[in-house]
């Protein structure tokens, strides 16, 4: 068993599953049980305390392999001597907020998920009150597995935890505070509507546990309960079809708001009144709004693929300055913690993913509680007869974008991939009418004045693929950009480049 195959970047992942051709199953209880094992080395060379003396919280999302891998998990965590607490469907920011909500803080937890992934994948995230663990230390995890584990002393308990009530008690007296409504001090969202779209993960508990509670009408509602199969829609906020959902639950059940979450309920989306969507750009600029009223002039920091327009927003409309980082959600989490390190005002780090995550929130994607924020703010707006959408008014759109995903075919895809983007810059300083970006930290991107657009071509985190985002106010812009890249990228055999002559 090649356990390194199992890692990616800072989650593990692997087929828990058989039914897909193709995809045999690589992550069994078995391999659960072994690297749950190494998670209690880890955490004990960590904290300097042995394996008996560590508290560590097991949660898991309802994919349909969750609870076989949860045995699996438990059986490691005892079988090296820890105490296991069984906190059986939770969030991922749950588990985190294990490790620091008061009467819990486990020393470690350990999430069972594939966030939005098909049916037959799932994985582990770790997390300790520190934050996930990063990418080397789960390198680490699996190459103690790998190497073979030392005997445990076998002498650890499991011990059913009821933590979901408690972390959303914690996201109730969050909205509570933040609505802070004289007349309804309790119930604070009375008469005000809210749609939840859990696309059948484990984000159910948010409308029953959280808003109800403050006296919100969740009665439109859909696909709150868990079902692995997720037989209504991919649980994804990058979805169109699941945003499809949540638009037509508040449209037809007249709500003033709509949530959608992945299934891990790390990310969201959300949608107006009136069906506007709030998702990518629209989501990140509508919580850089909700900072930028308390840290005028911070830095937002967003993944690399954001808009042109987003940035004139977020700058020249709200007076914040705009990061563009790289794509993934632990990048930018860790470049925001690294600007205010520094002494910089960094208070959201977000994806146009959804992942989206506050300084005040121990940095962590959490999108129960970015729904907590955008509620806050809708709830504070409908006193006004406003809306979370009126605060976008100024953020314009691309009239066309694409993003092309171009399969790399050869074994040593990261160093094929490398000397495309390092020949690309080279290409680009003998035309003119390219414009390179001054603050690209990932891949090559430029600004093409003709086509009123630009791109940008980049490696894929994991996977042997390089793509390749366009915008353009021009009809027919995204076309004309693609015509001029295919001149450079024709020279690339080993790229597949059949997906750019889907064009429009």
């Amino acid at each position: 068993m090649d356990y390194q195959k199992l890692q990616n970047g800072s989650d593990i992942r692997g087929v828990a599953l058989e039914g897909i051709a193709g995809e045999p199953v690589n992550l069994t209880p078995v391999q659960a049980k072994e690297i749950a094992r190494a998670f209690v080395l880890w955490l004990s060379k960590k904290t300097g305390r042995p394996a008996q003396e560590l508290r560590i919280a097991v949660g898991r999302d309802s994919r349909l392999s969750g609870p076989a891998l949860e045995e699996g998990v438990l059986e490691g965590l005892t079988a090296q001597g820890a105490c296991a607490f069984r906190c059986a469907m939770a969030s991922t920011p749950a588990m985190f907020m294990s490790t620091v909500l008061p009467g819990f803080t486990f020393d470690g937890s350990v999430m069972i998920t594939a966030s939005h992934l098909p049916w037959n994948r799932n994985g582990l995230k770790f997390f300790t009150a520190d934050g996930g663990l990063e990418k080397g230390d789960i390198t680490q995890l699996l190459t103690l597995c790998q190497e073979g584990l030392p005997a445990g002393e076998k002498t650890g308990t499991i011990t059913s935890c009821d933590l979901m009530p408690a972390y959303a008690a914690h996201l109730r007296e969050v909205i509570r505070k933040g609505i802070n409504d004289p007349d309804h001090p309790d119930k604070p969202l009375t008469g005000f509507k809210i749609a939840v779209d859990a696309g059948n993960g484990a984000g159910g508990f948010f409308p029953r546990m959280v808003l109800e509670p403050l006296g919100a009408d969740t009665s439109a509602s859909v696909y709150l309960e868990p079902d692995g199969h997720f037989p209504n829609h991919i649980p994804n906020p990058e979805n169109k079809e699941a945003m499809d959902s949540i638009r037509r639950a508040v449209l037809e059940g007249g709500c003033d708001l709509g949530i959608i979450f992945d299934t891990d309920v790390d990310r969201a989306g959300a949608v107006d009144r009136d069906g506007e969507e709030l998702s990518r750009n629209r989501l990140i600029g509508l919580m850089a709004a909700i900072v930028a009223e308390d840290a005028p002039g911070s830095v937002i920091v967003t993944d690399s693929v954001t808009s042109a327009e987003l940035k004139t927003f977020i700058e020249e409309d709200l007076g914040c300055v705009h990061h563009r980082f790289k794509r993934g959600y632990k990048n930018v989490i860790n470049e925001a913690i690294r600007l205010n390190k520094e002494g910089k005002v960094s208070l959201l780090a977000m994806e146009t993913s959804g992942h989206g995550a506050l300084k005040e929130n121990y940095f962590l994607d959490d999108g129960a509680y970015l729904s907590a924020k955008i509620i806050i703010k809708a709830a504070r707006l409908r006193r006004e007869g406003r809306t979370v959408g009126q605060l976008l008014e100024k953020l314009g759109e691309p009239l066309e974008a694409k993003e092309f995903r171009m399969k790399i075919s050869l074994p040593d895809f990261k160093a094929y991939g490398a000397q495309v983007l390092a020949d690309l810059e080279q290409y680009a300083k003998g035309r003119e009418d390219w414009v390179p970006a001054p603050d690209n930290h990932e891949g090559f991107r430029a600004s093409i004045p003709a086509s009123k657009g630009w791109f940008l071509l980049r490696m894929s985190l994991h996977d042997p693929l390089m793509p390749l985002n366009i915008e353009s106010n021009l009809p027919g812009g995204v076309d004309a950009i693609v015509e001029q890249l295919k001149e450079f990228l024709q020279n690339y055999p080993g790229l597949d480049l059949s997906v750019l002559e889907k064009k429009g």
